[in-house]
């Protein structure tokens, strides 16, 4: 099918592949359309890069809710608003005259990334890590285990996870992992609620903290002290967390002191702040402050989950049964050993956090199911000419928000250097948005602009001032739309 489109020049054929439009003339340098898939870090990060390094650069955000950001929305802490700051950046990217966000739209089902590649002249997959790592252990599917991702997405005020209710009527929780976000969930699990209520966090999430029953965490890792995966200031946030007290077993601790020399300075001041905590005797402040808390927490380290215990009628958990762990090797490279030992522990209430993992998208596109990752080289995912991959999909769900930053302007560079080379076709003209706008349409597909977004922005943010708070999110994507497109 043959139709016209008119360019600021002249008047093009179109040939219509699979219904997306696609241009068979040469290019203007202005008209070098790119696509990312996710509105989170990656994507926008990715998106800063290219329209500011180059003005012959489009760039088109899609992403699966009506609603942008990302884990900057959905998986900071509440209690973190400094880390929020960056979607500052990325409301200026969303701004930019080369840069448009489309919400509401999933790839994969609503438009096929093979379609999406025939609009855009590079496909950029930046949708993070939408699927849970499993323990693997019997019980984990009863009531009272969750997954930390779905834990943090209750708080938060994932759509997705709103129906969640966590039952908190239990005394101990056990959290696996060490983790940043394991920490995350310990904080908000204790914290105070005249502080949490001070944040964005959800109010239905509000509302079950307040009436929680647990007062004792135990945060559970495979390894030993010198392994821990938390940063310094998180681990110092939980220590000084109002109306607790950590309680260490100190027995774990033994040898650890005498390692202190060789450790990289960071290590060091992570160990040294474990050790104060663990065995040194508090000051007299610090021990009054310790004698009036309600509320405990602790690590637990050389362990590993063999079994979710059952209540007696067998539908909620009850406990957890842990392996007891040794150690062998050296430096960063130590294994845990189980060494026959085993410990249970009385808990209601199980959270793993021991990693989230990229899941599929597209049949188009390669994926490496062991790895939980799109296989790439340098961003550019293999055999796949113009598919680029940056985030949590390139590379795991590691680090931190500055961590990804890089990571995808490390993408970035890659896809630019890649036009220059002529390695990436750029020679014909692309439709984008234009072509891919005709598909949704058809299919009954109703995206959200930034524009859009601002007026959800504005109405939660109306909403959580009554309640003396920077904003109350919504939960439910149809009155996202609604406010969207009133």
């Amino acid at each position: 099918m043959l139709k016209l489109f008119l360019t600021s020049a002249r008047c093009v054929r179109i040939t219509r592949f699979h219904g997306v439009c696609g241009l068979a003339t040469s290019t203007p340098a202005s008209s070098r359309k790119v696509c990312i898939v996710g509105g989170g870090p990656a994507g926008f990060y990715t998106a800063q890069h290219l329209v500011k390094t180059r003005t012959d650069v489009q760039v088109d955000i899609y992403e699966r809710l009506p609603v942008p950001f990302g884990l900057v929305r959905f998986g900071v802490a509440p209690d973190h608003p400094e880390v929020k700051n960056v979607i500052n950046t990325f409301t200026q990217t969303a701004q930019h005259a080369r840069c448009s966000f489309h919400g509401n739209v999933t790839v994969g089902k609503d438009v096929t990334v093979e379609e999406l590649q025939e609009a855009y002249h590079a496909v950029v997959l930046s949708y993070g890590a939408e699927g849970n790592r499993t323990m693997g252990v019997p019980g984990e599917d009863l009531a009272g285990v969750y997954s930390a991702k779905d834990f943090v997405g209750w708080y938060n005020g994932l759509p997705r996870n709103r129906e969640l209710r966590p039952d908190l009527s239990c005394e101990t929780a056990v959290i696996l992992g060490q983790g940043n976000v394991a920490l995350d969930v310990a904080r908000i699990l204790l914290s105070p609620v005249d502080i949490l209520k001070k944040t964005d966090i959800t109010q239905h999430a509000l509302d079950s903290l307040a009436e929680s029953s647990v007062r004792r965490v135990l945060i559970v890792g495979r390894r030993g002290p010198l392994q821990v995966a938390c940063t310094i200031k998180e681990l110092r946030e939980m220590l000084n967390l109002p109306g607790t007290r950590p309680e260490m077993e100190a027995s774990e601790f033994e040898g650890i002191a005498e390692r202190l020399k060789a450790l990289a300075r960071p290590r060091k001041r992570l160990t040294e702040l474990l050790l104060k905590a663990a065995v040194e005797t508090p000051g007299e402040e610090e021990l009054e402050r310790r004698n009036r808390a309600e509320r405990a927490w602790g690590f637990r380290f050389l362990r590993r989950p063999l079994e979710v215990l059952p209540s007696t009628d067998l539908i909620r958990a009850a406990g957890i049964r842990l392996a007891v762990n040794r150690l062998e090797g050296d430096g960063e490279g130590v294994w845990a050993v189980a060494t026959g030992e085993v410990e249970d522990v009385e808990c209601g209430l199980v959270i793993s956090s021991i990693g989230y993992k990229s899941l599929p998208i597209d049949p188009a596109v390669p994926f490496d199911a062991r790895k939980a990752i799109i296989p790439n080289t340098m961003g550019r995912v293999q055999q796949t000419a113009g598919l680029y991959c940056s985030g949590w999909v390139k590379r795991g769900p590691t680090g931190v928000i500055a961590t990804t930053m890089n990571d995808s302007f490390d993408t970035a560079r890659t896809l630019l250097q890649d036009m220059d080379k002529g390695t990436l076709d750029v020679s014909t003209i692309k439709p984008g948005s234009q072509g891919v706008s005709v598909l949704l349409e058809k299919r009954g597909v109703k995206p959200v602009s930034f524009s859009d977004w601002e007026k959800i922005n504005s109405e939660e943010t109306r909403r959580g001032e009554t309640r003396g708070k920077p904003r109350e999110k919504m939960l439910d994507v149809g009155e996202m739309l609604q406010v969207a497109r009133a």
